[in-house]
């Protein structure tokens, strides 16, 4: 009659043999798991999940701050902030939401040092120069309605109208639209009510809709 295997021992099989897979080789989840693991997380895993989310990361703030010419020393500490703060991250599922607020909140961190944004921006208010006033325009060299224009120009238009709009709308336009966080998630982290944040969308989806107009005919 065959002995059962003490359930100690079939662990610890299991963990010593989870251990033995290269980084490459694992989902995301489990590369989650063994950077939590140990006093610091895995070279070899953190490496890895660096490499699968990169780009991720790059396009939060590329979406962000467009204009910025230091967004990589923004995405290095975003993964340093990653490495001390994996082990706190209790459900691996949600990594990437986790990930997500991690760069938002460096940039909004950032954003209040530099002092870019002293008060709320009206997109129907006009903008004060030295000359006088302006609308918020978006400057763009759009061809002629009667051009036949590629899907791909199509998203490279959106993307320049996005970058025009004023900072508070931008960003939150962003965090709607491109990594889905819900109305109450975007007060939070902006810090205005839950009213300003849909009115801030709502506006800044119908000024990118009769920018695009031409486009969406």
């Amino acid at each position: 009659m065959s002995q059962a295997i003490p359930a100690s021992w079939s662990t610890a099989q299991a963990k010593e043999s989870a251990a033995k897979v290269p980084p490459e080789k694992l989902s995301n989840y489990d590369l989650i798991l063994r950077c939590q693991e140990g006093f610091h997380p895995d070279r070899g895993a953190f490496s890895e999940l660096l490499n699968r989310y990169q780009s991720h990361v790059d396009r939060i703030l590329y979406h962000l701050a467009p204009d910025w010419q230091d967004r990589a020393d923004l995405a290095q500490e975003v993964w340093i902030r990653v490495y001390r703060n994996i082990k706190r991250l209790n459900e691996p599922v949600k990594f990437r939401g986790w990930l997500s607020r991690i760069a938002t909140n460096l940039f909004y961190d950032e954003l209040r040092k530099r002092k870019r944004v002293s008060h709320p921006v009206s997109l129907d208010a006009p903008r004060r120069v030295d000359d006088g006033e302006i609308e918020w325009d978006i400057v763009s060299d759009y061809p002629s309605p009667d051009d036949n224009l590629a899907t791909r120009e199509f998203y490279d238009r959106l993307q320049v109208a996005i970058a025009d709009l004023p900072e508070a709308f931008r960003m939150t336009i962003v965090l709607r639209e491109i990594e889905g966080m819900a109305y109450e998630e975007i007060a939070q982290l902006t810090g205005v009510s839950l009213g300003t944040v849909k009115s801030r969308i709502a506006r800044a989806r119908a000024k990118l809709q009769s920018v695009l107009q031409q486009y969406l005919d």
